[in-house]
């Protein structure tokens, strides 16, 4: 087995495996799992998931690889391009429905590119393809570059490319009406655009199926109000639903199909407003579940994922769970019932939110804090080193970090601030009833109003916060029976049938475990 100081357990985001040098060790530490093979259905148009729980993942993997006859590619909305949406709002006064027109256009044109650039021989089989290519390379001077900004340019002078398109139809002998393009008709040019795109899409016989990821709408810059982000945003997946549904599934005759797929959290899917949205969840979804439970951890897919990233690493191969009992050959204490094997895993699901940018996270933190302390370098870790104040500090720090920048998606910097300071009124504790919790809000709304502080709107009411609270798993609720306490949270919780789960009053609360040291937290249990 290799020491610990020589692991590479690779990085918190995936977006860095799509560099040319960290593929080979991502396709080593990938887990190919049932999520993956519903990824590659043909009716799934959505990857739902929570920060963290590794929806990059899934699309650098299949974009890095031909798996099973899927060409795959991944684009990134990032704030140039919503700067740019806005510009075209502003500048021809879109409506909502324009926003969908554009999306489409786009959509055409990156899977275009992509199928030109993989597909042998497709240029001089399917001449309406080969002509919209030519349209294409004469718009952009043989320069396209195949990302969402370069793709606005061509919606933004939408009269040009229109008549491009329309030039190189007629040169090649296609029978089409006379048309003229104007820059006031926006939208007859849109459509056009479109409906050139379809016909050339729909002419070819495939080889691959061919999927195009589009990540990034998790973040929303800056610069960009929410209202104007939530537009954009639901223009995108309007025309996602509409092109995959509508088009790319009534294309007849070929072994290869065409799809695209929104990454996107289930907060912000929950907020677009889709038709029929719950069947949309449950039939064109696929919605990333880590859940597992303390007795049967060691079958589930987020255990198997860290074992994989330490046994992948070995020069044999070993049995599943083998590479884990080596590194961490300890029990967890409190475990109701003894288990055959090691269950220091359990340490891993106490303190994180059973998603694997947790699990990544944890291990490289322990790694480097073994480093840190010089201790034997022939050693594995032992519960002592979970335990350091040191890796535990850090850990709290980007959980706490996981928050900040999820609020930083809605809310401002003070507003942050101000989400911070609430937890100061709970004096330290980390576990309290709903008269605690309701105690500690008067105190600090009072706090509030007195500083002449602006309250967020998440503030408005105690119950609307303590469901944030829960939203951002900082809490849970604890329901008690007559047999067990259960302890309810919302990533636990959350399924197909219950997109947003709601918090319970009137019962007790506890705060994550992870939580607790960036909060200044846990010294006492209960107020009395």
């Amino acid at each position: 087995m290799k020491k610990i100081a020589e692991l590479n357990f690779g990085f918190s985001d995936a977006e860095n495996y799509k560099r040319r040098e960290n593929k080979e060790l991502f396709n080593n530490i990938f887990l190919r799992d049932d999520s993956l093979e519903k990824v590659c259905e043909n009716q799934v148009f959505f990857l739902i998931g929570e920060k963290g729980t590794g929806k990059t993942a899934y699309a650098v993997f299949l974009s890095n690889n031909n798996y099973k006859n899927n060409q795959a590619n991944i684009k990134y909305l990032r704030e140039t391009e919503y700067q740019k949406f806005v510009s075209l709002k502003r500048d021809k006064h879109l409506e909502l429905s324009d926003y969908t027109s554009i999306w489409k256009v786009i959509i055409s044109l990156l899977i275009a590119q992509q199928i030109s650039d993989s597909e042998s021989n497709i240029l001089s089989k399917f001449s309406k393809f080969r002509n919209l290519k030519k349209a294409i390379d004469e718009y952009y001077v043989h320069a396209f570059s195949p990302e969402i900004s370069y793709a606005i340019s061509l919606v933004e002078d939408s009269k040009r490319a229109a008549e491009l398109m329309a030039e190189h139809a007629r040169l090649s002998g296609e029978k089409s009406s006379q048309m003229s393009f104007t820059e006031t008709r926006f939208q007859v040019n849109l459509l056009f655009i479109q409906k050139k795109f379809e016909d050339a899409l729909r002419s070819l016989k495939l080889s691959n199926n061919h999927i195009l990821f589009i990540d990034g709408i998790d973040i929303r810059p800056s610069s960009i109000p929410y209202s104007e982000y939530l537009d954009c945003v639901k223009g995108l997946a309007d025309a996602v639903w509409g092109i995959n549904n509508d088009f790319f599934s009534s294309i007849k005759d070929s072994k290869g199909r065409l799809r695209v797929v929104l990454l996107i959290r289930p907060d912000i899917f929950n907020s677009l407003g889709l038709q029929n949205q719950n069947n949309k969840l449950r039939d064109n979804s696929v919605l990333l579940d880590w859940r597992t439970t303390y007795p049967s951890y060691r079958r589930s897919a987020l255990f198997k994922m860290a074992d994989r990233l330490l046994s992948s690493q070995q020069e044999t191969d070993l049995a599943m769970g083998e590479a884990w009992d080596y590194y961490f050959p300890y029990n967890a204490k409190g475990l109701r019932k003894a288990q055959p094997n090691p269950t220091s895993f359990v340490q891993f699901l106490k303190f994180s939110l059973y998603r694997p940018r947790d699990i990544v996270t944890m291990l490289t933190l322990l790694r480097e804090n073994f480093i840190e302390q010089n201790e034997d370098p022939n050693r594995v870790f032992s519960e002592v080193d979970f335990n350091h104040p040191d890796f535990q500090r850090r850990l709290s720090e980007y959980l706490l970090g996981e928050v900040k920048d999820q609020m930083y998606f809605y809310y401002s910097a003070l507003d942050y601030e101000l989400f911070l300071k609430f937890f100061s009124f709970l004096n330290g504790v980390n576990k309290f009833t709903y008269e605690d919790y309701r105690k500690a809000y008067i105190e600090f709304t009072r706090y509030v109003s007195e500083n002449n502080l602006k309250k967020p709107d998440f503030f408005e009411t105690a119950e609307k916060f303590l469901q944030f609270l829960y939203e951002l798993n900082i809490i849970c609720y604890v329901e008690d029976t007559s047999e067990e306490s259960l302890f309810r949270w919302c990533f636990r919780e959350r399924s197909h049938s219950n997109i947003s789960p709601k918090i319970k009053t009137h019962l007790r609360y506890e705060i994550h475990y992870g939580f607790s040291k960036a909060l200044h937290l846990g010294a006492i249990t209960y107020k009395r």
